[in-house]
């Protein structure tokens, strides 16, 4: 992978993670209302999903798409402005949390409802392929979402007409909080694509360079006319369902093993140059060519000064961020009134 795009990479997985531990904070302080489902431990999902895809390409996401929309490219001033409810935010203050839209970046929103997703990704689908454009719809689901009728009816439509779909399942394995082998005959989200003639394929969701590259073979196969792909990353949120969940159904060892695995730290280990200490040198021997590979990542693209500068980098643009949301005003009843009427032509809905 070229250098740039492995730094690209890292900075949003920190920024990521960055942004949604200081939205839990301010939630706690009252500066976010309503609902609130977070990020930590899936970062490698969609930094690796959306890094590949192409800015003409379109984003469905669910209600849990802050980092989604920061790696689209929303800025996070305009994410913590719409968190805080206010005017300046990518959704006039009016979406909140779970609704965040921005019609320049085609990040078509984040839908609260459980499986809503396919449908709007399918119609999308359906308006590019008769327009036959070179471009995806990317569908993000969870694995509670799955059971629903949408799901089947969305993945036969858009496997009859070879629509470009892309997919992909970000399975925490919990849903909101029942384990998905208590509520799915088949636990093998990938494996439901077969009924429908649908490649699919199960991928490490907790590795941000295997997410990346199993996307751009997906997307290729897609841009090929090859019709609908879908792709399920195994992955895990460190937090509960949404910040009223405090997530006590889940083993301590197993959330433990997970925090173990940690995307971000892992993404650090992957750019950072490590040389084998002398203890480590001895222990392999001179022979053993192979094995002293194991310790040295090929070619080392980062030192420990500049992670610490991006660190820094990222801090400030959160704080930034903050800063802009508090100091934002609030929406108007006018604001409301013009949302209210947008698109029709003289009638309202009350």
């Amino acid at each position: 992978m070229e250098s740039d795009l492995l730094k690209n990479i890292l900075r949003d997985m920190l920024l990521a993670r960055a942004f949604e531990e200081r939205a839990a904070q301010e939630y706690a302080t009252g500066n976010i209302a309503g609902f609130l489902h977070l990020y930590p431990g899936e970062e490698a999902v969609a930094v690796g999903v959306l890094r590949a895809a192409e800015p003409a390409d379109y984003i469905v996401s669910t209600y849990r798409e802050h980092v989604h929309a920061l790696v689209r490219g929303i800025p996070a001033t305009v994410v913590m402005a719409e968190l805080f409810g206010k005017k300046t935010g990518c959704s006039g203050g009016m979406g909140g949390s779970m609704h965040l839209f921005d019609r320049e970046r085609r990040f078509m929103g984040g839908y609260a409802i459980v499986g809503e997703t396919f449908p709007i990704a399918t119609g999308i689908g359906y308006a590019i392929a008769l327009r036959e454009q070179p471009e995806a719809v990317i569908c993000f689901f969870g694995d509670g979402a799955v059971n629903q009728g949408t799901f089947h009816e969305s993945l036969n439509m858009a496997a009859l007409w070879k629509l470009p779909v892309l997919f992909v399942c970000e399975n925490n394995h919990y849903q909101i909080g029942t384990e998905i082998h208590r509520h799915s005959a088949v636990t093998e989200v990938y494996k439901r694509a077969s009924g429908y003639r649908i490649p699919a394929q199960r991928i490490d969701g907790m590795d941000v360079l295997a997410v990346h590259s199993a996307t751009q073979e997906a997307l290729a196969q897609i841009r090929a006319g090859n019709g609908p792909q879908l792709l399920e990353f195994e992955t895990y949120r460190f937090r509960g369902h949404s910040m009223a969940d405090p997530g006590s159904y889940r083993p301590k060892l197993e959330i433990q093993a997970y925090e173990n695995e940690d995307p971000v730290k892992v993404a650090i280990a992957e750019t950072l140059a490590v040389y084998p200490s002398t203890e480590q040198l001895a222990a392999v021997g001179v022979d053993n060519i192979e094995r002293l590979q194991g310790h040295l990542h090929s070619g080392g693209q980062l030192t420990l000064e500049q992670l610490a500068a991006i660190k820094a980098e990222v801090s400030e643009e959160v704080e930034a961020a903050v800063r802009f949301a508090s100091d934002s005003a609030e929406p108007t009843l006018a604001d409301a009134e013009a949302a209210l009427t947008c698109n029709r032509r003289g009638e309202v809905l009350v």
